[in-house]
C-alpha cells in the first residue's frame, strides 16, 4: 500500500440568513438599539431588517427580500438545487412516465380519495 494523498473536497454552503427585529412599534420598550442590531448583522454576515407584526410594518419585505436573495443565488448559481445540502427535497413524481398530468386538478373522486394513478403532484 505506498503512501496515497487524500482528496478534499471543499464546499460552502450559500446560506440567506435575516436577522428580523420584530416589534419596531415598540420604540419606548426597546432593549437592542437598531445602531446593535445592524452592527451584529454586518459583523455576523447577516441581513436585517426590523419589522412590527403588529402594524405590518416591513413584514412583507422581510419575506420578499429573502425569497429574492434565494433565487438570486439559485440564477449565480452559488446554490445548487439539486445538491443533498441545499435542504431542497424533490417529490417524486408519482405515475411519471404514462403521459397524463391532470394539470393541477386534485383528482379528488366521489369519497374524497385520490386517484393516484391519475396524479403527477
Amino acid at each position: 500500500m505506498g503512501n496515497k494523498q487524500g482528496e478534499f473536497i471543499i464546499f460552502f454552503i450559500i446560506q440567506v440568513i435575516y436577522l428580523i427585529g420584530n416589534k419596531c412599534d415598540l420604540e419606548a420598550q426597546r432593549d437592542v438599539t437598531h445602531e446593535e442590531a445592524r452592527q451584529f448583522a454586518e459583523e455576523n454576515g447577516l441581513t436585517f431588517v426590523e419589522t412590527s407584526a403588529k402594524t405590518g410594518e416591513r413584514v412583507e419585505e422581510a419575506f420578499i427580500d429573502t425569497a429574492k436573495s434565494i433565487f438570486r443565488n439559485i440564477q449565480d448559481g452559488s446554490l445548487d438545487l439539486n445538491a443533498a445540502e441545499s435542504g431542497v427535497q424533490h417529490k417524486p413524481l408519482s405515475g411519471a412516465g404514462n403521459g397524463s398530468r391532470n394539470g393541477g386538478a386534485s383528482g379528488a373522486s366521489g369519497g374524497g380519495t385520490r386517484e393516484k394513478e391519475n396524479c403527477n403532484c
